[in-house]
C-alpha cells in the first residue's frame, strides 16, 4: 500500500523549465523537466551524433521525439531530468565551434558541466548520465575517472568498438577503388596523420575540416572505458537497430560483467518498437506520436532508482 502511495504522489504534471549553462562563446540550452512532486534522482541525457537536439531531433530526417518521451516517462517515476540542445545546434547554434576547432573532448566536457548543474539544479548529490547512440561514448569520456558529479551511467544503443571498426563495417559496402582510398584515409587519421587529398567523393565522410575531430575520436575504446570506469552501468540495446547491434551490446557487458545488460525485443535505436524491415524501421524516426517501447522508462529508472 505504501508503494501505491509513493507511486500516486509522484504521479503529478511535469514541470519544464529552461535552462541555461555559461560557455564560450555562448551560452548552452536545455530543459529540465521535474516531476512536480518529490524528485527521487536526477540525469543527464546526452545526445546521439549529428545535429541532434534536446527532444532528440534533427534535420536529418529524424523528429522521433525520443528525448523527450524518455524524460517526460522518468519525470512520471520521480527522476528529473536535463536534456540539452548540442553545441551548435538549435538554441545553442551560439555556442557552436569553427569546425576545425572542434574536438569530442568538447563534448565530454560539456557533459561533465551539464551533470553538475543538473545535480545543482535537483538538489541531488550527482547526477545519472543517460547517454544516446554516440551519446553513450560522450558519457564514458565525461565520467571517466569517476567524477563526483556522476551517479552512474545508462549507456542506450552504444557502441562498443571504436568508432574505426564500426567505419570500416560501414565502408565494406562502398565499390572499389573508392574503398580502399576511404581504408587508407581511415589509417592515417587512426595514425594521427591529416590528409589533405580527400577524393570528392568522400568529402562529407573526410574533408580536412572534420579531420581533427575524427583523430579526437578514433582513438577512444568504450569497451575499455566502460571497464575502467568504477560507478554502476546499465547497458540497453535493441534487436532491430539497424544502427548499433547486439554485438556492441555485447562487448560492452563482455568489458564490464558487472554491468545490468538489458535487451528490448523489437526495438529500435530510437527506442520504439519497429520490425526489422528497413523500411518499416526507419519510418518511425519521423513519428513523435509513437511512444518509447514498452519496459525502456521502466527499465531505466528501475536501474537508476534501486538501492545501492
Amino acid at each position: 500500500m505504501l508503494s501505491l502511495i509513493l507511486a500516486a504522489s509522484l504521479l503529478t504534471d511535469p514541470v519544464a523549465t529552461p535552462v541555461t549553462l555559461p560557455s564560450q562563446p555562448a551560452p548552452l540550452h536545455g530543459t529540465l523537466l521535474t516531476s512536480g512532486g518529490r524528485t527521487r534522482a536526477a540525469a543527464l541525457i546526452i545526445a546521439g551524433s549529428g545535429p541532434t537536439d534536446r527532444d532528440g531531433n534533427n534535420p536529418l530526417g529524424v523528429s522521433a521525439s525520443s528525448y523527450r518521451l524518455l524524460a517526460e516517462g522518468l519525470a512520471e517515476q520521480g527522476i528529473a531530468t536535463v536534456r540539452t540542445d548540442k553545441r551548435g545546434v538549435a538554441e545553442s547554434t551560439g555556442a557552436g565551434l569553427v569546425e576545425a576547432d572542434l574536438r569530442f573532448t568538447d563534448y565530454a566536457n560539456d557533459a561533465r558541466a551539464w551533470a553538475a548543474e543538473t545535480a545543482r539544479l535537483t538538489g541531488q548529490p550527482c547526477a545519472w548520465l543517460i547517454g544516446h547512440s554516440e551519446g553513450a561514448l560522450v558519457a564514458l569520456v565525461a565520467a571517466a575517472g569517476g567524477d563526483e558529479a556522476v551517479c552512474g551511467l545508462v549507456l542506450l544503443a552504444g557502441a562498443g568498438r571504436p568508432v574505426g571498426a564500426v567505419l570500416r563495417e560501414q565502408l565494406a559496402n562502398v565499390p572499389e577503388p573508392l574503398r580502399g582510398q576511404a581504408v587508407a584515409i581511415l589509417a592515417e587519421l587512426e595514425a594521427g596523420r591529416p590528409v589533405t587529398d580527400v577524393p570528392p567523393q568522400l568529402a562529407a565522410l573526410f574533408r580536412p575540416s572534420v579531420q581533427p575531430y575524427m583523430m579526437s575520436w578514433l582513438p577512444l575504446d568504450p569497451a575499455a572505458m566502460v571497464a575502467a570506469y568504477p560507478g554502476p552501468v546499465m547497458i540497453g540495446q535493441g534487436t532491430t537497430d539497424i544502427q548499433v547491434g547486439l554485438t556492441d551490446a555485447n562487448a560492452l557487458a563482455a568489458a564490464r560483467p558487472d554491468a545490468r545488460l538489458t535487451i528490448w525485443q523489437g526495438v529500435n535505436h530510437l527506442l520504439k518498437l519497429a520490425p526489422a524491415d528497413r523500411a518499416a524501421n526507419i519510418a518511425t524516426y519521423s513519428d513523435p506520436t509513437l511512444p518509447l517501447a514498452p519496459g525502456v522508462v521502466d527499465d531505466v529508472a528501475g536501474f537508476i532508482l534501486q538501492p545501492r
